[in-house]
């Protein structure tokens, strides 16, 4: 059964850190681009950073340039987003996703509609 598990996520301080990981079961990780998406009530979905199969291409939302950094380990079937500087706008649902097609252009985060497989999400609150 193919599937994605989002986990790290909770409650934080503004200028707090939390690390994300996506496990992957059911397939092989190293075959796909990994994206990380978050939702806000009320929001629609957005990208936040994408990591290509092997890591050469590396893209980041302009909110979160500087603050977050992707990172995977291909070895553990594994992916983070690592992040840094929280602020309430953070506040949101984060999801991974991949597909293998995703994150191949340096400057572009893939739609989530070009995404093969999600996550249930992991909600991340940002607040004082």
């Amino acid at each position: 059964q193919v599937q994605l598990v989002e986990s790290g996520g909770g409650l934080v301080q503004p200028g707090g850190s939390l690390r994300l990981s996506c496990a992957a079961s059911g397939f092989t990780l190293d075959a796909y681009a990994i994206g990380w998406f978050r939702q806000a009530p009320g929001k629609e979905r957005e990208g936040v950073s994408c990591i290509s199969r092997r890591g050469s291409v590396i893209n980041y939302a302009r909110s979160v340039k500087g603050r977050f950094t992707i990172s995977r380990d291909n070895n553990k079937n594994l992916a983070y987003l690592q992040m840094n500087s929280l602020n309430p706008e953070d506040t949101a649902t984060y999801y991974c996703a991949a597909d293998t097609t995703a994150c191949r252009v340096s400057g572009t985060l893939p739609s989530p509609n070009g995404m093969l497989y999600w996550g249930k999400g992991t909600p991340v609150t940002v607040s004082s």
